[in-house]
């Protein structure tokens, strides 16, 4: 069993400040969390910052990871530390994401630059259906979103600063190797988690 924040910014997205070193000392220092995806906007410059970071670290995995910023709405890539090609439309997206067998999830469908209902028009693997930065009311959307696609629904933080990161996570029935965990996660074999309570989902 693993937890992971599926959803962290540093400094290399334009909004976030989070220094890469503070991830790793943060993973380092936490009791649980030893797995975070880093999903910076349209780089994957931060992740490979955080990777060489925590590569001294036996126990810490960061995911590669991108939230691009498509026509229409975010979308996560969750195992992949490539951009996709533009121009990036969903469909573009989610055939990048399933060539490389990384998954497409759907970020904070029902908050600012989400995708909303139209998300129902395509075949992403997940929804994010607690983000750390949303409302209960917009997760309790995005739980319904998921129930009706048929699809897991994973959690991470959204943090964009320090004292944001870890708000939301998701525990995974995986090893700590990123291809279990992506298989871990398609088959629905997770639970999301914020603080101080459990969503099950």
């Amino acid at each position: 069993m693993i937890y992971a924040d599926l959803h962290v910014h540093t400094k290399y997205s334009a909004d976030a400040s989070i220094n890469p070193k503070a991830i790793v000392d943060q993973l380092y220092a936490h009791p649980i969390i030893k797995v975070v995806a880093i999903t910076d906007h349209n780089t994957v410059e931060g992740y490979h910052k955080v990777q060489e970071l925590a590569s001294t670290y036996e126990d810490i995995l960061v995911i590669p990871a991108v939230e691009i910023s498509a026509i229409g709405g975010d979308i996560i890539i969750l195992g992949s530390a490539e951009l996709p090609p533009e121009p990036w439309t969903v469909k573009n997206v989610i055939a990048f994401a399933t060539e490389r067998q990384a998954l497409a999830i759907v970020a904070h469908p029902y908050r600012a630059y989400g995708l909303g209902d139209s998300a129902k028009n395509y075949a992403f693997d997940a929804v994010e259906t607690l983000n750390g930065a949303s409302a209960s009311n917009v997760s309790k959307l995005a739980e319904n979103l998921a129930r009706e696609m048929d699809l897991p629904g994973v959690a991470g933080s959204d943090a964009h600063q320090t004292d944001e990161l870890w708000s939301a996570y998701t525990e995974i029935q995986a090893s700590p190797r990123v291809d279990e965990i992506l298989k871990a996660i398609k088959k629905g074999l997770i639970r999301t988690i914020s603080a101080g309570k459990s969503i099950h989902f």
